[in-house]
């Protein structure tokens, strides 16, 4: 307490000094217009480039948030251009039953904007962890996509994080179609180049060209029908020469991979159920 006395004694001048700077500043803009118009002018363009730094700043934080609503946007825009388009042919054909088809096709359907915490694409079984797990919903064998197309299947899961086996892993196993075509492989990938993959088993008599369009078959247990793989650049001969094996270059860029969504559909996890119940039948009365 003695030395707060002392240091307000010691500089007793300067406190008044400040104080009659104050109350002079006061009845400075108080009492005189053109003095307090230019405070308010200035004090206005100084609270306003703050609130614009703190805008940029809170913009700049949201956009994780901001991509993860736009991802799950281009998911569900995709499949709506995929039924309105269905649907158009459909109407051209005057057929109704397709249109339903098409519209029942999406029923179920539910995604789970997740975000890639880490990706490799350098090794030859990649694999990407994404922020969600069982506690928001997600089991094993749930397909996985982006705002673009494929990324891969749900391998493991824990409480709050899960494994995805990407497209880009010697593992994968994705069964494709030739959109509009009817035919349907296999997409593999052999290592390499990140943005190309292959599918095989399209049959001999098979009517496609260099540009078609590679999609989801439908018939797997993991993805819907229609959802983009890729485009076709190059078509081979298969090493028995019983099938073609397309070059596709994919839809999704991984090495640029953010924000992905999961796909929960009670349908497709239904027939993973009886496919499983079938399996676990067949090899019980085998033995």
């Amino acid at each position: 307490m003695r030395n707060l006395l002392e240091f307000l004694a010691k500089y007793n001048h300067w406190f008044l000094f400040i104080a009659l700077e104050v109350i002079g500043l006061i009845l400075l803009f108080q009492y005189n217009s053109y003095q307090r118009s230019v405070w308010f002018s200035s004090a206005n363009v100084v609270a306003g480039k703050v609130y614009e730094w703190d805008a940029k700043i809170t913009s700049y934080f949201s956009l994780g948030t901001i991509n993860e609503q736009l991802t799950q946007r281009n998911v569900y825009l995709e499949q709506q251009v995929k039924t309105l388009s269905e649907k158009l042919n459909a109407a051209t054909k005057d057929s109704i039953a397709a249109q339903l088809a098409a519209t029942q096709a999406l029923a179920g359907f539910r995604l789970i904007p997740a975000k890639v915490i880490t990706n490799s694409v350098d090794k030859q079984d990649n694999l990407i962890t994404i922020d969600k797990g069982s506690a928001d919903g997600i089991r094993k064998d749930m397909g996985v996509v982006s705002g673009n197309g494929v990324v891969g299947i749900v391998y493991l899961v824990s409480t709050h994080y899960s494994v995805i086996i990407p497209v880009l892993n010697s593992q994968s196993n994705i069964s494709c179609t030739i959109k509009n075509r009817g035919y349907f492989g296999y997409l593999h990938w052999n290592g390499g180049y990140v943005h190309l993959a292959y599918v095989d088993d399209i049959p001999r008599h098979a009517h496609f060209k260099i540009g078609d369009y590679v999609t989801t078959s439908g018939y797997s247990s993991v993805f819907p029908e229609g959802v983009m793989v890729g485009q076709i650049k190059y078509v081979f001969n298969s090493p028995d020469g019983l099938s073609y094996r397309l070059k596709v270059k994919l839809a999704t860029d991984f090495g640029n991979l953010r924000d992905v969504c999961v796909i929960d559909n009670t349908l497709l996890q239904e027939r993973i159920d009886i496919l499983r119940a079938a399996r676990d039948s067949i090899q019980l009365r085998d033995k």
